[in-house]
């Protein structure tokens, strides 16, 4: 699946990366605990998140993961989108939560991490 094809599924808004949109993603993890998200060890990861700070950008840094995926209308700041277009990293909002995110994608063919 692409992240065009995300940003469609879930109505979306690109902040940043729209270079990105044909990058193809595998797997999908939901989770609002960055510890749980230094935990994985696949790539092509797209993290479902309603943790909009720095922390959630610094962790997908460190866990080499390239797009994150704010629910429930979270955007991120200015600061954030900055360090995220530093290190490659797309960011799409959505309106929906992070239940309904979560069963779109699956029921679209994104494979869960576990």
């Amino acid at each position: 699946m692409t992240l065009r094809e995300i940003v469609t599924i879930v109505q979306g808004v690109v902040i940043c990366g729209e270079e990105n949109l044909n990058r193809a993603v595998h797997l999908g993890f939901s989770s609002d605990l960055m510890s749980d998200v230094l935990t994985l060890l696949a790539d092509d990861i797209l993290l479902v998140t309603g943790l909009s700070n720095i922390q959630s950008i610094r962790t997908a840094e460190m866990a080499d993961i390239l797009q994150i995926l704010f629910v429930r209308n979270k955007r991120p700041s200015k600061e954030m989108v900055e360090l995220a277009q530093e290190h490659g990293i797309t960011l799409i909002s959505t309106p929906f939560s992070m239940f309904r995110t979560s069963g779109l994608l699956f029921s679209n063919g994104l494979k869960p991490v576990y």
